[in-house]
């Protein structure tokens, strides 16, 4: 080590004098990849890599820093789309409109399918509209969303969200208008199905040409629409306690907090110390959207990730989503 320094000289020490000073250096990734200072031209590459229409916004609340790709153009929801359902049914109670702790009974019609647990339940189970409300978060429940998108009404929460000043964000339709525009895909006579009739059909099963239908499908028919930067929007809101009061606010994160499904924005750094409050939006193999504020020391950040029409490998889409997580946690600090 003496030698090396004597025969680079002045320029070496000047080089020592500034990671002395805290200048940071880089360091590998598990697969050898380098993090460097350039945060936002390595996440912005990982999105360009991937083979599907994809858009990012990120903040670091403590100082306003900033990433967004492509993070204005609408994007298919997904599931996402049931956060400010969420805010709505929180911003009700607090109105007197809804009781979050009176009990409703499912029932078969009230049945959908896709994601959720209360469809593995028997008819006539009798969880409070809290529950529900936390069944659509957490499990993405279908069900749930539905009961509560007819209990505060669709058309509420678009009015809601165009009074707060977002022009993009939308609820476009139920989750059982959804899977039944699935069914008219194939036979315009499905129509006429009951929201039952589809439950228990469930989805178009088939070969090749049922696959690509799927594909065009994900990209035409959306449950939700939003931007990147909007949704991120909304999470910081809901941080601040701007959308409810703040006893209200903690409970919606702490519903986000208790999100089952981990394999997006928690995959790597859920085990290094770091809290992630999140949304998930499933589309497979076609979409995964993954929405979060990440508690951290040093943060927090919040960041909207979504992609959509993706022909290539789902789960390097999800490992990719992963690592700006961690990207970010890394390099905002």
């Amino acid at each position: 080590m003496r030698s090396r320094l004597t025969s680079c000289g002045a320029f070496s020490l000047f080089l020592l004098g500034l990671w002395a000073c805290g200048v940071p250096s880089a360091r590998p990734e598990a697969g050898g990849e380098a993090v460097g200072a350039d945060v936002e031209s390595r996440i912005r590459a990982r999105m360009d890599a991937l083979d599907a229409k994809n858009s990012l916004y990120a903040k670091h609340l403590p100082t306003g820093r900033e990433i967004a790709v492509r993070a204005d153009e609408p994007i298919s929801s997904h599931s996402v789309i049931k956060i400010p359902i969420m805010v709505l049914a929180f911003r009700d109670a607090e109105a007197g409109r809804l009781d979050l702790d009176e009990r409703h009974t499912v029932t078969a019609d009230e049945l959908r399918g896709g994601m959720g647990l209360l469809r593995t339940f028997a008819p006539g189970l009798q969880p409070t509209y809290r529950n529900i409300v936390t069944q659509m978060i957490i499990t993405s429940d279908n069900t749930a969303t539905d009961i509560i998108l007819r209990k505060v009404g669709r058309e509420r929460v678009n009015e809601m969200l165009e009074e707060l000043g977002y022009r993009e964000t939308r609820v476009l339709t139920t989750t059982g208008d959804l899977f039944r525009a699935r069914w008219i895909m194939e036979d315009s006579a499905y129509a006429s199905l009951t929201d039952r009739e589809v439950y228990e059909r469930g989805f178009p099963r088939g070969g090749p040409e049922v696959t690509e239908r799927e594909f065009l499908f994900e990209g035409k028919h959306w449950f939700g629409r939003t931007t990147a930067r909007e949704m991120s929007r909304l999470l910081e809101q809901i941080y601040n306690g701007e959308l409810a009061s703040r006893q209200a606010s903690d409970e919606m994160i702490e519903i986000l907090r208790r999100q089952f499904y981990n394999s997006r924005l928690p995959q790597r750094v859920r085990h290094q110390g770091v809290g992630v409050a999140h949304k998930t939006g499933d589309g497979p193999p076609y979409a995964a959207n993954d929405v979060g504020i990440l508690f951290y020391e040093g943060g927090p950040a919040i960041v909207s990730i979504f992609t959509h029409q993706n022909r290539g490998d789902f789960f390097e889409v999800e490992a990719t989503i992963g690592r700006i997580a961690e990207d970010l946690v890394n390099n905002w600090k």
